[in-house]
């Protein structure tokens, strides 16, 4: 689902103007993005954990000419989906 489609279902849905669930997203997005800088980690219950998290470095390869390169360390985002998300989306058991 692209960003547009979730902003006409959310319009749809909750009976507000695109305009206003754009802005919702938006500020969602917002919040999210500060807590991870603020916090490392934000808590949604029944959704999931989202997480920063430390990369080694470590050694690739460059697919165009095989050569061995170095990949510098990084922070990375991981999503873990709650146990409620991964069943009703998976099924249970």
């Amino acid at each position: 689902m692209m960003q547009t489609q979730m902003i006409v279902y959310l319009a749809g849905k909750i009976g507000i103007s695109k305009r206003q669930a754009k802005s919702t997203l938006d500020e969602l997005n917002e919040l999210v993005t500060r807590q991870l800088k603020k916090e490392g980690s934000l808590r949604l219950a029944g959704f999931g954990v989202f997480r920063k998290r430390k990369l080694k470095a470590r050694m690739g390869r460059n697919p165009a000419t095989g050569e061995p390169i170095k990949i510098p360390a990084r922070t990375g985002l991981r999503f873990t989906p709650a146990k409620a998300l991964k069943d009703s989306v998976l099924g249970a058991g």
